[in-house]
This record gives structure tokens, sequence and C-alpha cells, in this order.
């Protein structure tokens, strides 16, 4: 196994769905049992061993870098990088080229909460895997990525929102990855998707299909993807 010590987070977006909640912050600064998502994050890359942290981010910026300055109060070592437009997951993950090196790294969406033992599982990344996405069951994937995989657990294709009719599988995109630098060859050719953006998921089938080894890796525990308001209710209810 490869042992990983770098980790990228997403948190450039507002999330516009969240409304009057996200006026002020951006989304993974919205509070879930007391501390902002943002925090949970941070926290359980840490408690795994992950010590040096890249947050990429965009709308209300200064909300974050003010809240987590430079991560020594959480002793790690927080780093940031602007994301300017907002044009997809995919240009986001050539934003942490330079941070990352040669190295292979955690990417992590600023919006999602896991039960906390799942970190260190992410980080053992198999010797011939050039990456590894996980995976929950349960969730509606015509909201999200469905992803297809075999019975080795290794990722055949990836497909985002497939509408009805369209092939599926009830294994839900969740939103954490182990990649080793090779993803950014992928990303760096990547088209806009046909809602107009450079899709993560659309590299991560292009690297599988290059006949390079993909493995998902099945959550245990509580999953949650903080989109709406409802949601953040719900989680927020079962103190």
């Amino acid at each position: 196994m490869t042992q990983i010590d770098k980790a990228v987070i997403l948190a450039a977006g507002r999330g516009t769905r969240m409304r009057e909640l996200t006026s002020e912050l951006p989304k993974p600064m919205i509070k879930v049992r007391g501390k902002p998502v943002l925090q949970h994050i941070v926290e359980g890359l840490r408690n795994a061993g992950v010590g040096d942290l890249l947050l990429v981010v965009g709308y209300r910026a200064d909300t974050v870098r003010e809240f987590f300055s430079d991560g020594s109060r959480y002793n790690v070592a927080i780093h940031y990088v602007t994301q300017t437009v907002q044009d997809g997951t995919g240009r986001v993950v050539d934003l942490s080229r330079d941070f990352v090196g040669n190295r292979p790294f955690i990417l992590a969406y600023g919006d999602i909460l896991v039960d906390p033992a799942n970190y260190k599982r992410v980080l053992d990344l198999p010797d011939d895997a050039e990456a590894m996405l996980t995976v929950t069951r349960g969730e509606d994937v015509s909201k999200g990525c469905a992803v297809f995989i075999n019975d080795e657990s290794d990722v055949l294709d990836v497909r985002e929102k497939p509408k009805p009719g369209e092939p599926t599988s009830p294994w839900y995109n969740a939103g954490i990855y182990a990649f080793r630098p090779s993803i950014f060859d992928f990303t760096a050719k990547l088209k806009p998707s046909p809602r107009g953006e450079y899709e993560l998921t659309d590299a991560i089938r292009d690297l599988a299909h290059s006949g390079k080894k993909v493995k998902a890796l099945d959550l245990t525990g509580e999953w949650a993807d903080v989109r709406d308001p409802d949601i953040l209710a719900r989680l927020n209810s079962q103190l």
C-alpha cells in the first residue's frame, strides 16, 4: 500500500440550493453539529495522519482563511489556492498540481460528511492502482454520479446524472478520492461536459478506460452530502 500525507479539499462553492444560508458563508462553512463541515473534514484527515492540506477557495474565501489560518490550531499545515472561475471539478484538480508535486494525494469535496474512520481506509491506495474513489449505496444516482464496478471492486465506468433509460448502478460516487499524479494527464485533456463544466469524473473514466487500475472503496457508517436545507436540518436533528 502507498501511504499518503497530502490532501486537497474543494471549498470554493457557494451552494445555491442552501439559499440565504450561504449569502455570507461558502457552503463548506455551514455548521453541522456545532462546527463547519470543513472542520469535520480537516480534523478527520488529521486524525488519519494527513498533515499537509490544500484548501481550494473561491466564494467568500476570506471566511475560510480567517477561520483556519495556517492550520496550526488544528495541528496541520494549511495552504490555499483560489478558483477564480467556477468551471467544474476537473479544473480544480489542476490547481493542486504544484502542491501535490509527484506525491499521491487525497481529494475531498468540502460538503461531504463521512464516518471519520473512512479517512484511514482511503489512505491505503493499492500499489497497483492509479486511483481510488469512494462509493456508497442508497443514493439517487440521477442527482450525482453512478459508478460501475466489477466483483473485484475495479471501476469499469462512471456516469454523471444518468437519465431514465440510461445504464445505471447502485453505487453512488461518495466524493472522496485517492490519486496518483497521473490523474493530471487526464484532467489536462478534458473537454466541457454537456452542462459546460470540466468534470473530474470524466477524467476518472478516461483513466480507467486507459488500462490503468482504478479501485472503488465502499464507505462504512454515516455518509451525507450537505447539499440542501432539508439534509442540513436532518443532520442537525441527530445530535
